[in-house]
């Protein structure tokens, strides 16, 4: 079952409409016009419901069968928000909003589901209901987590959900998922230090906090080399290190910022209570003392089985089967559309970008090639899941 002809014929426009979005990023919750945008269409469409206002800025559609006696209902669910990032690319339709792009292809998986939000009201070809979501905020913001708190799964009666990420590097008509834990949880902690200030030319009579902070960082290396069980996967990566303001003065305090990432429970667990020891015995060796503020961010994204399984025949029917890959290897970033799995069944799939600049830089383009490979998954998750 290849790439469906209709929405072949729909490129150019849902393309078109992925240009718009890109020209106007909006950050996290403040996505009042691509919000706006995806209602409007979603209302031209002839959807049977539009509701907004759902984990404050989300938007769903709701697209009823010629049938329902099966009564059953499927959610499928593209982010809208963009990133803080300066675009580099030279583009007709470059982001018109100084410091922020469509750096992580969100316009071109909101434009897809319109897309098929717009073949299946025009078909409606399939027994139960369609819900399209359309989320704020997956940059760091848990819009996900906020729409199912808002009672999206009760409120729309959603038995199953699916989600969907462009992959840079994977080529173009490709598709990607697994089994069980596809995508990191992802912690944040800050470690602050504290020593005792004084002369740079003194340092005897001080404690060194940014000494204190360069032993600890270079030790938390050993949380997950020597901690971690091998076969498991994690990552501690320290990516802030504040300190002192002046050249010839040892400052009294030190913070260190970092992230924890794992793929299950326990590790995560291990991760928060091996930095924290490590941290507080690496400063009191030294002198001084630390304290850790460790806080949890976006659960394990693990796609269930049956699902999973179903998402991989879609894929392969519209792909074919040799370029689908059903047991990738996990990623260690992360995803809010963890959330939305905790509280339903449903998978997570990735979709070949091509060979594009990596997610969250600033030469990253979404590849419109994609749009039909995409947007006939969608059509066809529905269409099979609720077959007429």
């Amino acid at each position: 079952m290849p790439i469906v002809n209709r929405i072949a014929d729909l490129q150019g426009e849902i393309t078109a409409w992925r240009h718009d979005l890109h020209a106007h990023p909006e950050l996290l919750y403040d996505v009042h016009r691509t919000a706006q945008t995806v209602a409007d269409k979603l209302k031209a469409f002839g959807c049977d419901e539009v509701a907004t206002g759902i984990g404050r800025t989300g938007v769903v559609g709701v697209i009823r069968g010629r049938r329902n006696g099966s009564g059953k209902v499927i959610g499928l669910r593209a982010d809208m928000d963009a990133l803080p990032i300066e675009e580099a690319n030279d583009l007709p339709y470059k982001s018109t909003v100084p410091g922020k792009m469509h750096a992580c292809g969100h316009d071109g998986h909101t434009a897809m589901l319109l897309g098929a939000a717009r073949y299946l009201a025009e078909t409606r070809n399939f027994d139960g209901t369609a819900v399209v979501i359309f989320q704020p905020a997956e940059e760091g913001g848990a819009g996900g987590k906020a729409m199912v708190k808002d009672g999206l799964m009760e409120r729309f009666n959603i038995g199953e959900v699916y989600g969907m990420h462009n992959y840079p590097g994977l080529p173009v008509g490709e598709f990607a998922l697994r089994h069980g834990p596809i995508m990191a949880a992802a912690d944040h902690f800050t470690i602050d230090i504290e020593g005792v200030g004084g002369h740079a030319a003194r340092p005897h009579l001080a404690v060194d906090p940014v000494l204190i902070g360069a032993q600890i960082i270079n030790q938390l290396q050993s949380v997950v080399s020597r901690s971690v069980d091998p076969l498991e996967s994690a990552v501690v990566s320290i990516c802030v290190f504040q300190a002192g303001h002046a050249d010839n003065v040892i400052p009294q305090k030190v913070r260190l910022g970092g992230t924890g990432r794992s793929l299950t429970a326990k590790v995560r667990e291990l991760l928060e209570r091996r930095i924290a020891e490590v941290a507080e015995g690496t400063a009191r060796a030294h002198g001084g003392s630390a304290r850790v503020n460790y806080r949890l961010g976006y659960p394990v994204l693990v796609n269930h089985a049956t699902q999973a399984d179903f998402a991989g025949k879609v894929a392969s029917e519209i792909a074919g089967k040799e370029r689908v890959n059903t047991d990738m290897v996990p990623v260690m970033g992360a995803e809010d559309f963890s959330f939305m799995l905790n509280v339903r069944p449903g998978a997570f799939i990735f979709i070949g970008n091509g060979d594009s600049a990596g997610l969250h830089h600033p030469s990253y383009n979404f590849n419109d090639e994609a749009i039909p490979f995409g947007t006939s998954y969608w059509v066809k998750l529905v269409e099979s899941a609720l077959a007429a």
